[in-house]
């Protein structure tokens, strides 16, 4: 075994400095510094280089991640780079947005060991970016060219990870998607403090330099329906992501000032990317000055939160129905919010928005107490009776998460099947619908999930297509053969 590894016996575990809350309250720019090459070969060297490498099994994209720490701890970036992407289209995104807490950190073997997590995103991050400042990335160059046309519907991260993966096979792939922007929500969902724009589209364009046709702009049900695609191309990749925003039935919840999460975040990043937004420069989606209520638990919440404290917001609270152990986002993220002076307002649910003149002024909200748990074994919140409070709010945001829209009525395809859920069903063996070379990938296919789950699925669905396209074009020889 390299001496250079098993470093957790006498090197704590480091992460990249952070910066100060009181500084980075006042802008948009990422909080975590880069690793040095020391420090970035230190950290690495800490992995424990397990026989089962527990962190690798709980990477949704099976990343090798023991190999490539290995190669950084010998100095070996661009072989290192090599590995990583190897299985990941898009790995300094994931080691800047996945919640490593609860995937790979959280199941390294030396944590449960309580030496401390080998810091994998961070080093991750490090390889690509360094990857891309030394010009080891290139745009997918495949060896020989396939008369085959894809169309792929959404230019987010399962789209354009299946689009690359079929583009080095050779195949002709378009990507159709109604923004005027490739990236899907990691360009307009996720923030700057935690996904730098330029990240994004670097790829985006890398993706664009290796042959793939990005239409943008353009809306299947609008321009196109998916009766037209199927007739122009040899197969079709549905991967829209899911962009409905849930909502509560309560009392004032059509108030102004009452917005979903994802008409805040979309219009605080286009802002952002130097868009004109009017909604933002009325002062309609800006925080500043304001107190805002948050109501939910997951990381779109805490993008909000930490969105509002950046826009000057005079006070920014959480409100959830579950304790701190419960919250389905990131810990990472709920400390980063709480050291920019985010307060939490824990077991409670709105019961209703109050206001005059149709505007919001205050949440009223009970408290809840963790009964007895449901059929996916958590604690189902019930009400305190009696408990009732209320919060001051000048604006709201509802950030209970995401379903699809309705493809068939969308998409003027009746005939496409969908699950209970509004999910596209699909085969899980060959990740294609009830519609004949119509396949499904990332969380139109699985429902809402993570950034690195549709990277998973579009590079499933593209190996499927790729059987599929293979298949059908050995028939007509099979058959003029007999």
């Amino acid at each position: 075994m390299p001496n250079r590894m098993l470093k957790f016996v006498n090197l704590e575990q480091r992460t990249p400095t952070k910066r100060s809350a009181p500084e980075r309250r006042e802008d948009f720019d990422e909080i975590y510094d880069r690793f040095d090459p020391d420090s970035a070969a230190d950290q690495a060297g800490r992995c424990s280089q397990c026989g089962v490498p527990f962190c690798q099994v709980h990477c949704p994209v099976q990343n090798n991640i023991p190999d490539w720490l290995m190669l950084t701890a010998e100095g070996r970036l661009e072989e290192a780079y090599e590995v990583s992407q190897a299985t990941n289209n898009f790995p300094e995104i994931c080691g800047r947005i996945c919640p490593q807490d609860r995937l790979c950190e959280g199941n390294c073997v030396i944590e449960q060991a309580g030496h401390g997590t080998v810091t994998i995103g961070q080093v991750e991050k490090y390889i690509t970016d360094t990857a891309w400042e030394e010009g080891w990335v290139k745009p997918a160059s495949p060896s020989q060219e396939r008369g085959e046309s894809i169309g792929i519907v959404g230019a987010g991260p399962g789209g354009m990870a299946a689009a690359e993966q079929l583009r080095r096979k050779g195949y002709q792939v378009t990507i159709y998607d109604r923004y005027d922007r490739a990236g899907g929500l990691m360009i307009y969902g996720i923030p700057n403090f935690k996904l730098e724009k330029e990240v994004v589209e670097r790829r985006s364009q890398l993706i664009a330099d290796a042959g793939v046709t990005f239409r943008m702009n353009f809306e299947v049900g609008r321009d196109a329906s998916l009766a037209d695609l199927r007739a122009q191309h040899d197969a079709v990749l549905l991967a829209t992501g899911v962009y409905k925003a849930r909502d509560v039935q309560l009392p004032g919840a059509g108030l102004q000032n009452v917005f979903p999460a994802l008409d805040y975040l979309i219009t605080s990043n286009r802002k952002g990317l130097g868009d004109e937004v009017p909604a933002f420069d009325d002062g309609t989606l800006d925080a500043q000055g304001r107190d805002v209520v948050v109501v939910g638990g997951g990381d779109t919440a805490m993008d909000c939160v930490r969105t509002a404290v950046r826009q000057g917001a005079t006070s920014v609270k959480c409100l959830y129905r579950r304790d701190r152990k419960n919250m389905p986002g990131s810990q990472r993220e709920v400390a980063n919010a709480e050291e920019e002076g985010v307060e939490f307002v824990w077991l409670a649910a709105p019961e209703a928005f109050d206001g005059r003149d149709n505007t919001v002024e205050e949440v009223r909200a009970v408290r809840m107490h963790l009964g007895v748990a449901d059929a996916t074994g958590r604690q189902t919140p019930q009400p305190v009776e009696g408990s009732s409070f209320t919060l001051k709010a000048d604006m709201v945001i509802k950030a209970l998460g995401f379903d699809p829209e309705d493809l068939p009525v969308l998409f003027d395809a009746p005939e496409l099947a969908v699950t209970n859920w509004g999910t596209v069903r699909v085969d899980h063996r060959t990740m294609m619908s009830n519609l004949d070379g119509v396949f499904a990938a990332g969380d139109i296919m699985r429902g809402a999930s993570l950034v690195v789950w549709a990277i998973r699925d579009g590079r499933d669905a593209a190996a499927s297509i790729d059987s599929y396209l293979k298949a059908k074009a050995e028939t007509p020889a099979v058959m003029a053969a007999e």
